[in-house]
């Protein structure tokens, strides 16, 4: 065969093949954070690290998981899920329980302390690593929607913290996460804050505060009717 005549064939397969190694990033669920141990298959890596081609074509179209390894991780993470949501005493709890529960002890403190804003303030300085290291990226390419993908969709605070989380281009969008808590903790007298006290001194103002410091313009809404805030780009 000539060489003419193998180069469409080569071609063919050269495009089988991205297309593959595309499919496994996807469910493998490409994108993990550092030091998450997720991420493509260890032959994806090799290829694109420059270690070669898989030995077979059924290798390359073989699905994984993603946690081959860490399937402990994965089993202890389900087994905590399941025991939060079988406490239903005293009210239905969530899988983001006790990261609110924290939010509202340390908010219910610097603001009968008289230091809220300097809590704020804290939050957003302790945050300078990651978003200054977000801010370089923007800088460099222009793209303001790292700012919200950098924010929320990286962010495990914030996706652990938004659980409905949707994400569409220029715009985030979840439930107002303390509403839950709230309502049972007034009623039993733990803390007095209302829905509105969280998102105006505490939500809001960390968001805001994180895209001053990326360079970015963002609108964050009020909690709508259907109890939704939503995060634009500003133009």
């Amino acid at each position: 065969m000539s060489v003419e005549a193998a180069a469409p064939k080569q071609g063919l397969k050269g495009r089988v093949m991205s297309w593959a190694m595309r499919k496994m990033m996807a469910n493998a669920g490409a994108g993990g954070g550092p030091g998450s141990g997720g991420g493509p298959p260890p032959w994806v890596k090799a290829m694109m690290a420059g270690g070669g081609a898989p030995p077979s074509m059924a290798a390359m179209l073989m699905t994984s998981s993603g946690f081959e390894g860490r399937e402990k991780i994965l089993g202890d993470a389900v087994a905590l899920a399941i025991r939060t949501l079988k406490d239903t005493t005293p009210y239905q709890h969530e899988a983001n329980d006790a990261l609110v529960k924290m939010h509202l002890n340390s908010v219910a403190f610097a603001r009968d302390a008289g230091v809220l804003q300097d809590y704020v303030e804290h939050d957003i300085k302790t945050m300078q690593p990651m978003l200054q290291r977000l801010k370089g990226m923007i800088d460099k390419t222009g793209e303001k929607e790292i700012a919200l993908a950098g924010i929320f969709d990286r962010t495990a605070c914030l996706y652990q913290l938004c659980m409905d989380l949707e994400s569409t281009p220029g715009k985030r969008q979840f439930t107002f996460p303390y509403t839950t808590v709230l309502d049972i903790s007034r009623r039993i007298g733990q803390f007095d804050l209302t829905d509105r006290d969280m998102h105006e001194l505490w939500l809001k103002p960390r968001l805001l505060g994180y895209a001053a410091v990326l360079g970015v313009k963002i609108d964050v809404s009020d909690i709508g009717p259907d109890n939704k805030v939503t995060v634009t780009l500003a133009e």
